[in-house]
């Protein structure tokens, strides 16, 4: 396809998050919740309302029910990563078994055993709350498109069943017998291990939880300052002061005046796009006969999935970063990457040929060093925080928000214990040096994809040094 053809795709789109369009049917978030004003008291506050903040103030009041719990929000519940990633809700806690074997080799089984009960959790507790946020339990294919990948996608296989997993190898045919592209040469299912959901729909049923349950929420509420005092912090907003016993920061991508936090994280853009919902003509040519998620095995790797309504999500590839991690509502949109991912999918789609997108955006992501989570105190104890999900947190935030109450409460459990847990990543250097290295590791993660995998110099000490980009 050419370019011309693949940008007149996405021209007419939509420069919005599919999952937070009021105009799409279903899609309703409720009113929203005010913005907190004078001065109040609380036993916890939970600073942000994506799924970090409203697992930890879910669970906080599961733990104890009479705890006072105020959540504030910068912006609406849900609008930032948590409405506008692909809906790939993964067991794993460590951005994948590679990574997490890699890096905790001591601990990967009791990490991928305590991934899993997280995602039965969230399976649960979706049940017991009645959220509507279309969770299918359909697993994910992961798919190779080069030799190389076919050969990892193999060795990772024989590693998952050698440490008790499920991972299933699939030729080219049988690959393509569950979904169609003439760019699978094989590929690698794993069963249980990742659900389906509906990303925004998640995110307002667990606000309708947390109230449920008696959470004081309050949205269109920045929080600018945060300093101790005696005891307690006292955290402010532009329009309130709350002194509170305890914090749980759970931000994301925004430090705010966490600085500490700035050290660890570097923002960096994701990008998708949403077609047409698919006649039941276009979804035979393709043969997607099951609900399953889909990623392929490059460094820079595309995501792909089905909504309710037989759209397909089409995602990823382009990482994009800017000079001293800023972050701007303007970056949400970006041409260059909207065209190519139209091109790459017409490539594995051919036979969707004059298909439209109606639906483009972008949105920043909490990257650090070892492309999963860490965590941390400060004040005494008296904050704890979670950050760094690179773009795996839609189920590994519940744990993040265990962690949190974990540290906040002082007991020491199994998830305490762990040398994920215990220890922070390696820091990014400071600017402009973080930002050239950054640019420098998505340039050379592009060639190795082009390269039959083979990683240059500069990747293989970021490798040795602990830095190294996986996927």
């Amino acid at each position: 396809m050419t370019t011309d053809r693949a940008t007149a795709a996405w021209a007419d789109a939509k420069p919005a998050a599919f999952w937070l369009d009021p105009d799409v049917p279903g899609h309703e978030p409720g009113p929203e919740a005010p913005a907190l004003t004078g001065s109040t008291t609380a036993d916890l506050v939970v600073v942000g309302g994506g799924y970090s903040g409203l697992w930890t103030a879910l669970l906080a009041k599961e733990r104890d029910p009479d705890r006072d719990v105020l959540l504030l929000e910068a912006g609406t519940v849900g609008w930032a990563a948590s409405g506008r990633n692909g809906g790939f809700c993964a067991a794993s806690l460590t951005h994948g078994f590679a990574n997490g074997a890699a890096r905790w080799p001591g601990e990967i089984d009791e990490l991928e055993r305590l991934g899993m009960a997280n995602l039965d959790a969230i399976e649960d507790t979706v049940r017991r709350y009645g959220i509507d946020c279309e969770f299918e339990r359909t697993g994910e294919l992961l798919v190779a498109t080069t030799r190389w990948q076919a050969d990892e996608l193999a060795a990772s296989a024989e590693e998952i069943r050698r440490r008790g997993g499920t991972a299933e190898v699939l030729d080219a045919e049988r690959t393509r017998g569950m979904v169609d592209s003439p760019t699978y040469l094989a590929g690698l299912y794993e069963r249980d291990e990742v659900a389906m959901l509906h990303p925004a729909k998640l995110a307002w049923g667990l606000r309708d939880a947390c109230r449920e349950l008696g959470v004081r929420l309050h949205e269109r509420s920045r929080v600018r300052t945060l300093s101790g005092r005696g005891p307690d912090l006292v955290v402010q907003t532009a329009e309130a002061t709350v002194r509170a016993r305890r914090v749980a920061w759970a931000a994301g991508a925004f430090p705010g005046p966490l600085r500490r936090l700035r050290h660890y994280l570097a923002p960096v853009y994701d990008y998708a796009l949403v077609t047409e919902p698919l006649t039941d003509k276009q979804l035979e040519t393709i043969g997607w006969r099951g609900r399953h998620g889909i990623s392929d095995a490059g460094n820079l790797f595309h995501y792909y999935r089905l909504t309710a309504d037989n759209r397909i999500l089409w995602g990823g590839y382009d990482i994009v970063h800017h000079l001293g991690g800023r972050i701007r509502p303007e970056f949400d949109q970006r041409p260059a990457t909207f065209t190519r991912l139209a091109e790459h999918f017409f490539r594995t789609f051919p036979q969707l040929d004059g298909l439209r997108f109606t639906h483009r955006w972008g949105g920043v992501i909490d990257t650090c060093s070892r492309f999963s989570p860490f965590f941390g105190t400060a004040h005494g104890g008296r904050l704890a925080y979670a950050a760094g999900y690179t773009g795996l947190g839609v189920g590994a935030t519940r744990f993040g928000a265990q962690v949190m109450l974990d540290k906040l409460d002082g007991a020491r459990t199994e998830r305490t214990r762990l040398e994920m847990v215990r220890r922070k990543p390696l820091p990014f250097p400071p600017e402009p040096v973080r930002s050239a290295g950054i640019w420098a590791t998505l340039r050379a993660s592009e060639a190795a994809d082009r390269n039959d995998g083979k990683r240059n110099l500069w990747l293989r000490t970021l490798d040795r040094i602990g830095l190294g980009f996986t996927s």
